[in-house]
């Protein structure tokens, strides 16, 4: 197949969507893929589709080399031009299929998926609806709410609007506070007292003016892969140290992580009955990883869906696949296939 592999684009998590997209092209290409990878906001004017995808030569680290010298250049290109960088579009139109390697604001977030929706480009990942939903954490939580997915109880601030303190916001300390739309942990704090609070509400608003509040369990954090409607091997995450925030997810050595996860069966279940249940509340579809905490007294709580999980061999979704025997070639051809035999996405 032709494959047209989208990475890097403008959100904080633009160096991830990097490292995930040049794994997927080299997998692709392993197994036998015409795959080409491309910046969607820089691209590339020199590609000829056509060309590109008949060479036999094709170097993925040069195109991710290509890609990151455009780093210090971004600000001010989004001064000069819309978001499909010059070439993206005639790729996509050429390839087979895109594999969206994308994460965060303007790629996970449902605009990308609408867009190739509209233009009948045929893409891997959840629909546009339920990516924008699971984006947006305030709506994500209330999702939850209205179909009895558990989760921590919670509120949402704005920058705009009176503040309360901790004390009176009916969530308190400690508490977790991350932006409404951001993803990676960018942004995210854990606010043990009033100081604490204050600090991290300045923090999260560095990124966007909604964040949300929610009460901070103590316990242990797993993840929870599906793919085509099947709950993939519980996944446990246990930094060495702190939380699982940016550093500790991609940081070698700051994370243990355990898959399958040491739970019993009834434990187990329950985590992927609760995943699943988040899954079908937020309209999810082709694959996607929820995240999920649980306390001292196993009680179970959905934290927030990724519809483009990272996929770089180490990272969660590919390591769940491979306790079923799924190689990451492999699960990269899986995610293809899926997506494209769900036909038309809502």
């Amino acid at each position: 197949m032709k494959i047209a592999v989208l990475a890097g684009g403008i959100s904080t998590e633009r160096e991830i969507s990097i490292v995930s997209g040049t794994g997927v092209c080299k997998a692709l290409r392993d197994r036998g893929h015409s795959a080409v990878l491309i910046d969607i906001f820089c691209g590339d004017p020199s590609l000829d589709a056509e060309e590109v995808f008949a060479r036999k030569d094709y170097d993925p680290d040069r195109a991710a080399a290509f890609i990151r010298s455009f780093d210090d250049r971004l600000e001010e290109m989004k001064t000069r031009r819309g978001f499909f960088g010059p070439g993206v579009l005639e790729l996509c139109r050429a390839a087979d299929a895109v594999f969206l390697a994308l994460h965060g604001q303007n790629g996970e977030d449902g605009k990308v998926q609408a867009a190739l929706e509209l233009m009948g480009i045929p893409y891997t990942g959840c629909g546009y609806l339920g990516s924008a939903l699971a984006m947006d954490k305030e709506l994500s939580k209330q999702l939850f709410r209205e179909n009895g997915v558990p989760t921590p109880p919670g509120i949402v601030v704005r920058e705009n609007e009176k503040v309360l303190s901790a004390a009176e916001n009916g969530v308190g300390v400690p508490c977790v506070v991350k932006p409404s739309r951001g993803g990676s942990s960018v942004g995210v704090s854990i606010a043990r007292t009033q100081e604490e609070y204050d600090a991290a509400l300045r923090e999260g608003f560095k990124y966007e003016p909604v964040l949300l509040v929610e009460k901070y369990i103590s316990g242990r954090e797993f993840s929870v892969g599906i793919v085509d409607g099947e709950v993939y091997p519980v996944i446990e995450i246990a930094p060495i140290q702190g939380f699982y925030d940016y550093h500790n997810k991609y940081a070698a050595g700051s994370t243990v992580e355990t898959c399958p996860a040491d739970l019993s069966p009834a434990l187990t279940k329950k985590m992927q009955d609760a995943a699943l249940a988040a899954w079908h509340a937020l309209r999810l579809e082709s694959y996607a990883r929820i995240d999920v905490m649980m306390d001292e007294q196993e009680n179970v709580y959905c934290l927030e869906a990724n519809t483009l999980p990272g996929m770089t061999p180490t990272s969660l979704l590919p390591q769940e696949a491979a306790a079923l025997g799924i190689g990451f070639g492999e699960l990269c051809e899986k995610l293809i296939q899926v997506s494209l035999a769900g036909g038309e996405k809502a």
